[in-house]
């Protein structure tokens, strides 16, 4: 049996994923990065060929990078763009998806998917870290949750109270404001979701999303969004069945299972 790798080395957390000749996925890890990308990558990869019985990254037949890290992958055989990887990982998860709104730690993208898997059209937010997962981790931290804690809190709000500040930092100030005036925590987080929500709208656009769009990178899995994203762009939000934060790695995986391949 052939193994094929793909390591997604991100700004906030890296991932890995290992496949098999048949496209079966048999390992797969998500860890914080380090400062350094290529220890993240190591470390990564270590954890999946671990749980695949293999030794090195040697045994693998091909390996890709992808990422804000690729360049940094020692041991891959090439990169390609996390773009491409996202659209390939939607695809091979679940081939009725036409349009991705990747949510990273720096950045937002709005993806269309061709139907084999490649990119058709893509947009891409890194201005700004708005929206981003960066921008969530700042939000948990003032309401002193975890982000599981606050992708719910919205959910059940009866109100919105809106956020206007556009930048992180002086969002960031208005909720320890509002907070400390003692607002509706459940509805000032509301009104964080509808602004990142907001944000969103070009990209789904840019992406062609007609009636339905996917989530992922590690915001897909915050709750409140989905909620808000459906409200404002009136988009159904489709689930995957595979971690949403390991399409980078899983795309980049099955780029690698189809260039091993071709090449055997």
């Amino acid at each position: 049996m052939k193994f094929f790798g793909g390591c997604d080395v991100g700004s906030t957390y890296t991932k890995a994923v290992i496949l098999d000749e048949n496209g079966k996925m048999v390992a797969n890890t998500t860890i914080r990065s380090k400062i350094n990308s290529e220890q993240s990558a190591k470390l990564a990869m270590e954890e999946v060929l671990t749980q695949a019985g293999l030794s090195s990254s040697e045994e693998l037949t091909y390996l890709i990078g992808t990422g804000y890290g690729r360049n940094k992958v020692p041991f891959a055989d090439e990169n390609i763009s996390e773009i491409s990887c996202h659209a390939m990982g939607v695809h091979v998860t679940d081939p009725s998806v036409k349009a991705i709104i990747d949510i990273g730690g720096q950045d937002v993208k709005g993806i269309s998917v061709d139907a084999d898997g490649t990119v058709k059209n893509f947009a891409m937010n890194d201005k700004c870290a708005a929206g981003t997962g960066r921008f969530y981790e700042a939000m948990a931290r003032s309401f002193e949750m975890d982000l599981s804690q606050f992708s719910k809190l919205s959910l059940n709000a009866k109100n919105v109270i809106p956020i206007t500040a556009q930048c992180t930092v002086f969002a960031e100030s208005e909720v320890i404001t509002l907070v400390g005036e003692g607002k509706p925590m459940d509805e000032i987080a509301a009104g964080i979701q509808m602004a990142v929500a907001k944000r969103c709208f070009v990209m789904a656009k840019k992406a062609g999303a007609v009636d339905s769009i996917t989530l992922t990178g590690g915001c897909a899995k915050n709750d409140g969004l989905k909620a808000a994203i459906e409200k404002v762009l009136k988009l159904k939000v489709i689930e995957l069945s595979i971690d949403p934060q390991l399409m980078g790695a899983l795309g980049a995986a099955e780029y690698a299972r189809q260039k091993g391949l071709a090449k055997a």
